[in-house]
């Protein structure tokens, strides 16, 4: 079975399981007066969405029984990301987990006394004005922020390696969120002598209409920047660059795993579970302000040889010995 089916089937059969506790051990719980509020503000349910409850069951907190977990997704209705956090604020939550730039300014506006776990690959959350530094973030927000927009270097070179000749490159961002990613990684392809296409999006609507732009423009390969829009819509980009005959690589490790050529980033369902030991502290009354914001430090490369395959390319035997996953 494909690795997206089968962490979704692993997700859904675990969320469903909890679902079903929720009723009646909830309000068993509630009228104990025990069992934690977690809020969760994300974009969609996912592998991370996952890893992050079972980063929860692993720290003890088993949702219906020892936790009362509130979910809210956003999807693709970014307008409605204050009133979920405004509703997840009314829910009295212990703690709010919120996944990605949107999720966290939206539960950063709504309050400022409960405590917030972020996760967010694209953000400075010191020069966003969420935090006063990353040893000692000083407010209601901790978490996992990447924040590393030297990275695009790293992509660059190996999407060069992979692809013979490439001295064209476009750039898939997102231009509500992702301009200091966008201007690192042009300051990257002005450096390795690449010549750089910029394809800003603002929605979903966008994401083909860029891959058909940078098709006419002939460009040799993209850049996929993060953003909550991309995560989402990976199956798509994968599809996509495979349609367009134009190879991809992304700091999102998931996106060769839904058939993109490479990526060259963090561990994104790991840094989701480790958020949940940030919920755990917070909870056994550690305060946010006190817990130093974390950045990743372990970067995975992944390769996927089929979409290698039906673009074209033989990737050179060292590059996939620098691999940490090959797929096949």
């Amino acid at each position: 079975m494909p690795f997206d089916q089968l962490k979704r089937r692993e997700f859904f059969t675990l969320l469903g399981g909890a679902v079903a506790a929720w009723p009646l051990a909830a309000r068993a719980q509630q009228a104990a007066g025990k069992a934690p509020h977690i809020g969760l503000l994300w974009i969609t349910q996912n592998e991370n969405t996952a890893a992050f409850l079972q980063g929860l069951r692993d720290a003890g907190y088993i949702d219906g029984r020892s936790a009362i977990v509130e979910a809210r997704y956003y999807e693709t209705m970014l307008d409605r990301l204050a009133e979920l956090a405004n509703e997840l604020v009314a829910l009295k939550c212990d703690v709010i987990l919120a996944s990605g730039p949107y999720a966290i300014e939206a539960a950063i506006k709504a309050t400022s006394t409960i405590p917030i776990v972020g996760v967010d690959l694209e953000s400075d959350p010191v020069a966003s004005g969420w935090a006063r530094s990353l040893g000692h973030p000083g407010g209601n927000l901790t978490g996992l922020f990447l924040d590393l927009p030297e990275l695009g270097g790293k992509q660059i070179e190996f999407l060069k390696e992979a692809v013979p000749g490439l001295s064209h490159l476009a750039v898939l961002w997102d231009s509500s969120i992702g301009l200091v990613q966008f201007r690192a990684t042009q300051a990257a392809a002005h450096a390795a002598g690449v010549t750089l296409q910029s394809l800003p999006i603002r929605g979903l609507e966008d994401v083909k209409d860029s891959f058909d732009r940078a098709a006419r423009e002939r460009v040799g390969g993209m850049i996929v920047l993060s953003s909550p829009i991309v995560l989402r819509q990976r199956s798509q980009i994968a599809a996509l660059g495979i349609e367009t005959h134009l190879p991809t690589i992304s700091l999102f490790t998931l996106l060769p795993r839904s058939g993109a050529l490479m990526a060259y980033g963090p561990n994104l369902p790991d840094m989701n579970k480790r958020a949940a030991t940030y919920i755990d502290r917070i909870l056994k009354g550690t305060k946010a302000g006190e817990l130093p914001i974390e950045r990743p430090t372990k970067f995975e490369l992944v390769i996927n040889l089929k979409t290698a395959k039906a673009l074209g390319l033989e990737v050179p035997l060292q590059l996939q010995q620098l691999a940490d996953e090959v797929i096949e």
